[in-house]
């Protein structure tokens, strides 16, 4: 909600102004793209964590589950 009134804002405070329509869709879609940017990064950095764990959850499990390598036994050695 409060980067729809940040738009609506952006755009408003331009076009007052004197900015030119062409130049408020430009710097519009700037914004948007930063603003979309930045909110990527915030959202990466605040489930960061989580993914940490994920990561150390799947390690664990396969370090359990890994197969079993059967040791090499030399009695059982054929010669010929």
């Amino acid at each position: 909600m409060l980067e729809l009134l940040f738009v609506i804002g952006f755009f408003i405070m331009l076009m007052v102004t004197g900015v030119s329509l062409l130049g408020v869709l430009a710097a519009l879609v700037v914004a948007t793209a930063v603003m979309f940017l930045g909110g990527l990064f915030a959202l990466m950095i605040k489930l960061l964590p989580w993914l940490l764990l994920a990561v150390a959850v799947v390690w664990v499990i396969k370090a359990i589950k890994a197969p079993k390598v059967p040791q090499y036994q030399r009695n059982n050695r054929r010669f010929y």
